[in-house]
């Protein structure tokens, strides 16, 4: 059955700005309608989204390190971004299940997602690195908002079958202008899904500014399709759980989609085949590193005494262990077989796929049958 859509439109900080639960110096805003979503974080739980970001962040220099050393192929740095990802994924319940883009790495992490299956579409082994449905988290997609739209037709899916579950789909500030996330949003809308799309605007669509192509806050987009949204502080680890867990109530009560702008900064490139260097002002980041969320979010804990040395200590150690899991796992991660190209292309038998395969492994036959046809020597000879 439809609900209808609820009353409020776009909600933001009493000036207009991103709401926020903590001031970039670390200090507590309160929220009348926000601190009940955060008033059950003990110490213990605190600690934890502390933990969570600090992990992240060092997995992001490991893969950006591997990457350089000529381990991955890529990697899409997501440094300052921490706030937003580890927050909003910390708000989904287990039975939840989310989409998400190629940076959503540290939103794998909190799945549970192993650091090996991290890496393995980085390093090239394989397209998809887990089981969806064994972390309820789609593989990560590359091709640029095509997500939102596989979120709306699940979140569909799901509010056929009566499930009290919501989907979350994750996506930049530059996927906005295209045509598969406005489509989702027609979709999510008319149907009343039970999805929350939760937009990363971390300023930059590659080497375009979001002052390009918003001339207004993304956030005000979403009331024109009938989905009420919110205007986040992105780098504000608490105020992003708060929002989630609201969205996503929003949706299991069936009360339809729900619409997050995390205004946040990508202090790194847009990938490690970018150079940030060549459009963006120096000074500009600079401003943003005054509100890097693991800072805001230490000094908060710091000033309530829930962090001192020996947390930080265990805290670091951590992170120290799980790079080290993953620069193992990459680095010894073994190559796939030939044959694999043709798994999983196809849900049943197909002939021509069948076919294809017979006519590969016939090739690949005549190497294994005379290795010497394709020695080396074969094509240098002569060359000089």
């Amino acid at each position: 059955m439809r609900t209808t859509v609820s009353t409020y439109q776009m909600l933001t900080g009493d000036d207009g700005s991103p709401l926020q639960l903590l001031s970039p110096d670390g200090t507590r805003r309160p929220h009348e309608r926000y601190d009940r979503l955060v008033a059950d974080l003990d110490p213990e739980s605190l600690v934890g989204l502390y933990e969570d970001m600090v992990v992240a962040r060092r997995i992001d220099a490991e893969g950006t390190a591997l990457q350089r050393q000529g381990q991955v192929a890529l990697w899409p740095p997501f440094l300052g971004q921490e706030a937003a990802q580890i927050g909003s994924a910390r708000a989904a319940r287990p039975d939840d299940f989310i989409f998400a883009s190629y940076r959503e790495i540290a939103v794998g992490y909190v799945r549970g997602i192993p650091a090996e299956d991290l890496m393995k579409q980085w390093r090239g082994t394989q397209n998809a690195g887990w089981d969806p449905f064994e972390f309820n988290m789609a593989p990560t997609q590359v091709v640029i908002g095509a997500q939102p739209l596989h979120a709306v037709g699940y979140a569909m899916g799901v509010q056929f079958d009566g499930a009290e579950t919501a989907v979350m789909t994750y996506f930049g500030d530059g996927a906005t202008s295209q045509g598969d996330v406005n489509e989702a949003m027609v979709f999510a809308a008319s149907y009343q899904a039970p999805v929350v799309l939760f937009c990363q605007n971390n300023h930059w669509a590659i080497s375009e500014p979001v002052g390009l192509q918003a001339h207004v806050p993304i956030a005000l987009r979403a009331p024109g399709f009938g989905i009420p949204s919110v205007r986040v502080d992105g780098n504000d680890v608490l105020a992003c759980l708060a929002v989630t867990r609201e969205a996503l109530e929003h949706a299991r009560a069936g009360h339809g989609p729900s619409y997050i702008e995390a205004v946040t900064y990508r202090m790194g490139a847009h990938t490690t085949a970018d150079d940030p260097t060549r459009y963006r002002d120096a000074n500009e980041l600079e401003d943003w590193r005054a509100r890097d969320p693991i800072s805001r979010f230490e000094a908060y804990l710091t000033h309530e005494g829930i962090l001192d040395g020996a947390r930080r200590t265990a805290v670091s150690a951590k992170a120290d262990a799980v790079a080290a899991e993953l620069r193992e796992a990459t680095i010894h991660m073994p190559d796939p077989e030939p044959e694999e190209l043709f798994e999983h292309v196809y849900a049943a038998p197909h002939a021509v796929l069948d076919r294809q395969r017979s006519q590969f492994e016939s090739y690949h036959a005549v190497f294994d049958d005379h290795p010497e046809s394709v020695a080396y020597s074969d094509f240098t000879e002569g060359a000089h």
